[in-house]
């Protein structure tokens, strides 16, 4: 698999970003990867040292929508939890200073 096409997005939620403060960080990966084409697509992209990769793949949802009230179902997704070295951090869960609400400061 091509490693520019295993990381999608970054997942950014209250409980990602507070993991990134302790070098771990959550993406959406593709999900035929593996663990180690994870680790070798991140050191790559970010140019960092992986240490852990957890990986699990989240189940799609069934959503009941429109007029006629038609299931519809989601798509299964792929997520990672990478680990780095410590000192090491990726720019993409970097928060800019004038962001920061007043109880952050």
């Amino acid at each position: 698999m091509n490693l520019t096409a295993i990381l999608k997005q970054p997942i950014i939620t209250e409980k990602s970003m507070h993991n990134s403060q302790m070098h771990r960080y959550t993406l959406a990966v593709a999900r035929g990867s593996s663990k180690q084409q994870i680790k070798q697509a991140v050191e790559k992209t970010f140019k960092v040292t992986v240490t852990k990769v957890n990986t699990l793949t989240v189940a799609g949802k069934t959503k009941v929508a429109g007029k006629r009230r038609l299931k519809t179902r989601s798509a299964a997704w792929k997520k990672a939890m990478v680990e780095l070295k410590a000192g090491q951090t990726l720019d993409l869960f970097q928060v800019p200073a004038e962001t920061k609400t007043k109880e952050q400061k």
